[in-house]
């Protein structure tokens, strides 16, 4: 009789086939991306000495 697979077998080798081996390692670097919230804006960091003496003058 010839080498004749019962459907759970053919199931096996199907799934240790698809399944038999791990998959390679995600080095953390990689999985980890760096996005400022916000674009920097330059006029906000600015000091303006007529806007200091407005708030804290009037």
């Amino acid at each position: 009789m010839p080498d004749a697979k019962t459907p759970q077998d053919q199931a096996e080798t199907t799934r240790h086939t698809r399944f038999g081996k791990l998959p390679e390692r995600i080095r953390l670097e990689d999985t980890v991306q760096a996005v400022p919230a916000t674009a920097p804006d330059p006029s906000r960091d600015s000091y303006n000495h007529d806007e200091w003496l407005t708030r804290n003058a009037l």
